[in-house]
């Protein structure tokens, strides 16, 4: 099992910026790509990018690409998600996931979800 924790959500005026954090724990060793993704209210679930944790490429969607970089610390078993020039249409409440099979779109583990609210 793989548990995750999400923080760093909050508050953030139109054209601010957040960090997001999630940190892994347990059997680590087994995660292959960890990715974000977000729901806003009435809203289906969508993607928002990932990371191949051994590569350390990322992915985006369309819809964050040139405003969000995900990164991350392989000593602290985190992934980022760095959030930048934000508009009211990224409140959501934001999830982290890992898979342990990077080729896989689906993902084995989710965190709790930590919300961003974006004041225009």
């Amino acid at each position: 099992q793989v548990q995750l924790v999400e923080s760093g959500g909050g508050l953030a005026q139109a054209g601010g910026s957040l960090r997001l954090s999630c940190v892994a724990s347990g059997r680590t060793y087994s995660v292959q790509a960890m990715g974000w993704f977000r729901q806003a209210p009435g809203k289906e679930r969508e993607f928002v990018g990932r990371i191949i944790w051994s590569l350390g490429a990322t992915y985006y969607a369309d819809s964050v690409k040139g405003r969000f970089s995900i990164s991350r610390d392989n000593a602290k078993n985190t992934v980022y998600l760095q959030m930048n020039s934000l508009n009211a249409e990224d409140t959501a409440v934001y999830y982290c996931a890992a898979n342990t099979n990077w080729r896989k779109s689906t993902y084995d583990y989710w965190g709790q979800g930590t919300q961003v609210t974006v004041s225009s």
